[in-house]
C-alpha cells in the first residue's frame, strides 16, 4: 500500500508539480551544501551565490531563487514526496512562527565536511554554524511551542545532508599542491573526512536527529567542471573519480558502525555517485542528449566554474541535459536521483530506502 502511495505522489508531483495535500506534514530539515542550498548565501556577503539569470529559469515565476538549478532541486522534491512544503531557508524573513514547525533549511553553497573547505567562497555557513543555527532553531521552536512537541517535531523530522563533495574539489583538488594534498595521500584524506564527518553526525543525534539521508561525494570527476580543468581527452577526470570511489563505500562504512554504536538506524547512506553513474553512462537511456556538457556556461562543456551568468551559453531544452552549470544536475536529473533515494536497493541506500523510511515512520529515543 506504501508504495502504491509513493507512485501516486510520483505521478501526481511529475504531472503538476506539486504534492497531494496532507493533513500532517512530516517536518523537514536539510543541511550541507550548494546542491542542497535553496537561498541561504543570498544573505550573505561571498561569491558562492546562484541569485541572478538564468538560475531559476524553470521555476514558476522564472526568476532565481538561491538554488544552483534551473529549478528545484534533490530537497524540493523530497518536500514534495513527504507531501510537506519546501523547507525555507533558515536565513530567510519568511521562515516565520507559523512556518517553523515544518522545519528549515541550513545548506550554504560552497562549504565541506572541513572548516577549510571554501575559504576562498568567503562569509558561508560552515558546519558549526549550521549546527549552531540548528540550536537557535530549537530555541525558537520550544518558545513557540513547548519544549515536549519541539523535541518531537526534530524527533519525528526527515533530515538530508549533503556533504563531502567540496573537500575534494574546493580543498584538496582545488589547486596543484593544495595544503590538503600535501598533508595526506588520498586514501588518509578520506579517513580524516570520515572521522570529523562522524563528529558532525554524533552532534546532530545529540540534538535530536533520528532520521537522516546523507548524500555522498556524488560522480566527482564528471562535472563539466571538473572535466574542462582535471581531464585531459573530455572524459571523467580519473583522479577525482578515483577519491569519488574511496569516499562512497567508507561512507557506508562508517554510518554502519555509527549505528551500531547508537543502537539504531538513524543515519543512511546514499550513495549518489552510483545513482549519477546510472545517467553519465548511459544518458540516452533516461531520455537526455548528453551528460558531459552543462547546459548553461561558457567554454568547453560549457563547464568554467561560476561561468552561468546572463551572458552564458544556454540550451533551449533543460530536460535534455543531466547538469544544469558546471557542477550542478538540472531538475529533471535530480528527480531520477530522488527516484532512486526512494526505491534504490542495499547498493544505492544503506541500509533502507526512502519508501521503507517512510513506511517505517521514526524512531522516537
Amino acid at each position: 500500500m506504501v508504495i502504491r502511495l509513493l507512485f501516486f505522489v510520483l505521478f501526481w508531483v511529475t504531472a503538476f508539480g506539486v504534492a497531494p495535500e496532507v493533513s500532517e506534514p512530516r517536518p523537514f530539515f536539510v543541511f550541507g551544501d550548494s546542491l542542497v542550498d535553496n537561498g541561504n548565501n543570498n544573505y550573505l556577503f561571498t561569491g558562492a551565490r546562484a541569485d541572478s539569470p538564468p538560475y531559476g529559469i524553470d521555476t514558476p515565476l522564472h526568476l532565481p531563487t538561491g538554488r544552483f538549478s534551473n529549478g528545484r532541486t534533490i530537497p524540493d522534491i523530497l518536500s514534495e514526496v513527504i507531501g510537506s512544503e519546501p523547507a525555507l531557508p533558515y536565513l530567510s524573513p519568511e521562515l516565520t512562527d507559523k512556518k517553523l514547525p515544518l522545519g528549515a533549511n541550513f545548506a550554504s553553497a560552497g562549504i565541506g565536511i572541513l572548516n577549510d573547505t571554501g575559504m576562498q567562497f568567503g562569509n558561508i555557513l560552515r558546519m558549526p554554524v549550521q549546527l549552531e543555527y540548528f540550536r537557535e532553531y530549537q530555541r525558537r521552536l520550544t518558545s513557540l511551542v513547548g519544549q515536549k512537541q519541539a523535541k518531537d517535531i526534530v524527533n519525528r523530522a526527515l533530515v538530508l545532508v549533503s556533504l563531502g563533495g567540496n573537500d575534494f574539489v574546493n580543498n584538496y583538488y582545488l589547486y596543484p599542491f593544495s595544503a590538503r594534498s600535501l598533508q595526506f595521500t588520498v586514501p588518509e584524506y578520506v579517513i580524516y573526512l570520515m572521522s570529523e564527518y562522524r563528529k558532525i553526525l554524533k552532534t546532530m543525534y545529540n540534538l535530536g536527529v533520528r532520521r537522516a539521508i546523507l548524500m555522498g561525494s556524488g560522480p566527482l570527476g564528471c562535472a563539466p567542471g571538473e572535466i574542462v580543468q582535471h581531464s585531459l581527452d573530455g572524459e571523467c577526470a580519473p583522479d577525482l573519480q578515483a577519491a569519488a570511489q574511496i569516499f562512497e563505500p567508507q561512507l557506508a562504512q562508517m554510518v554502519q558502525n555509527l549505528n551500531h554504536e547508537l543502537g539504531a538506524d538513524v543515519f543512511v547512506a546514499a550513495n549518489t555517485k552510483l545513482m549519477h553513474n546510472d545517467i553519465i553512462t548511459n544518458p540516452q537511456a533516461f531520455g537526455f542528449e548528453t551528460s558531459k556538457t552543462a547546459c548553461c556556461g561558457l567554454g568547453p562543456y560549457n563547464g568554467i566554474p561560476g561561468s552561468c551568468n546572463p551572458s552564458s551559453n544556454l540550451c533551449n531544452n533543460r530536460d535534455k541535459f543531466v547538469f544544469w552549470d558546471s557542477f550542478h544536475p538540472t531538475e529533471r536529473a535530480s528527480r531520477l536521483i530522488v527516484e532512486q533515494m526512494m526505491n534504490g536497493t542495499d547498493e544505492y541506500m544503506k541500509p533502507m530506502n526512502l519508501t521503507t523510511i517512510i513506511d517505517m515512520g521514526v524512531l522516537m529515543n
